[in-house]
C-alpha cells in the first residue's frame, strides 16, 4: 500500500495527544484553526475513510443517478439493484458527469461534455468519434469505481480507498446498534445547523458529559451526567453509554414519551457514538437521534442532524424540541472553544480524568495526521490507534 503523507501539522505538536491517558494533552491549536490541514483532512480522513453520505433511501428517491463529495473527491452514485459509487470523473478529458448535488433518472450517466456516456454498472456505453482511434478499448475506459456500503440504512462510501473494509472499519459497533433497527426508523425530523466551529472541536464536546452540569441542567434533569461507561472495542468509533434516572423513560423535558418504543432496544441507557469521520448516533429507547457533519471551513461546519422513529409516532417534538435546545447549547460551546482556539494564547491542555473517550478520538486524530491509513487500520482492528495498549505508533 502506497505510504500516505502526514499532515501540514509540527510532530513535535502532536505527540502530546499520543501519551497515554492521563498525561497526554490536547491537540494544537492549528489543527483546528489552519486551512491547509482542513485540506488535508478532507482527502486523507474524510475521502480516505468510510465517510457517511446520508440515508440511501433519500439519497436514492426519484433518480437513479446523484453527485456528492465526500471530503474533497467527487462521487458519482448509481441506484440500480444495488448502489455503486464512482469517481464523478469521465475517462475522457476529466468534465464531471453531473454536478454536485445534481441528480438524473436516465439510463446512462452523460458527460455533458462530449457525450461519453456509462452504463450504470460504470461501464462506458458509447463515445462519440472514437471509433477510428486505433488504440481505443472501450472495456478499459469505464468509471472508476469506489467502495461504497449500506450500513444501517446508511451509505458509506471510501472515496480515498485506503480504509479497511467496511465490517472492520464498524467493527463492534454493529452488534451495539443491531438491537435499534435502524434501518426500519422513519424519518421525523430534520435541522440543519451551521456552527461556527471546527468539526474535531464538535465531537470532542460530543463525547463527555462533564460540561453537563454547567450547560445542559433540562438533560441533566432525566440522565445523570456521571453515569454510563465508554468502551474501548474493534472498529474506527468511539462512544459510549450514559443512564436515564429514575423517573425518566426517554430524553425529553419531562423524562417521558409517545409511549412507541423500538422492540429489543435497551430501555434504561441512550448510546454516545462517533463512527469516524463524521457520523454521530445517539440511540434512545424509542428514537435514534444523528449527526452528520460537513466542514466548510477550519472554523465553520454544516450539521445535519435527523431523528428517526419507529412506525406510531405522528408527534416527534417531545425529542426534537428537547435536542434543539440540548444542540444549541452545545453549539454556542464549541464556538466559544473556536474562539479560543484561535487566540494567540492558546496552549493545548490536560483531560480530566472523565474525559476518556474524548482522549480516544484526539489520539485517533493524532496518530491519523501521522500515518492515516495506519492508524485506521489498527483502530478497525483493536478499537485504539496505537500498536498496543499505552504504546503510541510510532
Amino acid at each position: 500500500m502506497t505510504e500516505l503523507p502526514a499532515a501540514p501539522l509540527d510532530p513535535a505538536g502532536i505527540e502530546p495527544a499520543l501519551r497515554p491517558f492521563g498525561s497526554s494533552r490536547t491537540l494544537p491549536a492549528a489543527a483546528y484553526t489552519d486551512p491547509a490541514v482542513l485540506a488535508w483532512e478532507r482527502r486523507h480522513l474524510f475521502a480516505g475513510a468510510w465517510t457517511c453520505l446520508g440515508r440511501l433511501d433519500e439519497l436514492s428517491e426519484g433518480c437513479n443517478q446523484r453527485a456528492v463529495t465526500a471530503g474533497d473527491v467527487g462521487v458519482l452514485l448509481t441506484f440500480g439493484p444495488q448502489p455503486r459509487a464512482f469517481a464523478n470523473v469521465c475517462r475522457h478529458r476529466g468534465h464531471e458527469l453531473l454536478g454536485d448535488g445534481e441528480t438524473a433518472g436516465r439510463a446512462s450517466a452523460v458527460c455533458p461534455y462530449h457525450g461519453w456516456a456509462y452504463r450504470l454498472d460504470g461501464s462506458l456505453a458509447t463515445a462519440p468519434h472514437m471509433a477510428g482511434v486505433a488504440s481505443f478499448d472501450a472495456a478499459a475506459l469505464g468509471l472508476v469505481e469506489l467502495p461504497v456500503a449500506v450500513w444501517h440504512g446508511w451509505l458509506l462510501v471510501n472515496a480515498g480507498t485506503s480504509a479497511p473494509p467496511v465490517d472492520e472499519y464498524t467493527g463492534a459497533l454493529d452488534g451495539l446498534l443491531a438491537p435499534y433497527r435502524m434501518e426500519t426508523l422513519r424519518l421525523g425530523a430534520r435541522h440543519i445547523y451551521p456552527v461556527a466551529a471546527n468539526w474535531k472541536a464538535i465531537v470532542e464536546n460530543y463525547q463527555e458529559c462533564y460540561h453537563c452540569p454547567l450547560i445542559h441542567p433540562e438533560l441533566c434533569r432525566v440522565s445523570p451526567p456521571t453515569s454510563g461507561d465508554n468502551w474501548t472495542l474493534p472498529g474506527a468509533w468511539v462512544g459510549g453509554s450514559m443512564d436515564l434516572r429514575e423517573h425518566a423513560e426517554t430524553m425529553s423535558f419531562d423524562g417521558r414519551g409517545a409511549g412507541v418504543w423500538i422492540e429489543g432496544a435497551p430501555r434504561r441507557t441512550i448510546l454516545y457514538v462517533a463512527l469516524f469521520p463524521n457520523l454521530l448516533i445517539s440511540a434512545h429507547p424509542d428514537y435514534v437521534m444523528t449527526h452528520r457533519l460537513t466542514p466548510l471551513a477550519p472554523g465553520h461546519t454544516e450539521i445535519e442532524c435527523s431523528w428517526y422513529f419507529p412506525d406510531g409516532i405522528d408527534d416527534p417534538a417531545y425529542a426534537v424540541d428537547f435536542w434543539d435546545l440540548t444542540n444549541r447549547q452545545d453549539w454556542a460551546a464549541c464556538e466559544s472553544v473556536q474562539r479560543g482556539l484561535s487566540s494567540p494564547h492558546y496552549v493545548p491542555g490536560p483531560l480530566a480524568d472523565n474525559e476518556d473517550a474524548v482522549y480516544q478520538w484526539i489520539a485517533l486524530v493524532a496518530a491519523a495526521y501521522l500515518d492515516p491509513a495506519g492508524a485506521l487500520r489498527r483502530t478497525a482492528a483493536s478499537g485504539s490507534p496505537f500498536v498496543s495498549a499505552g504504546s503510541p505508533a510510532p
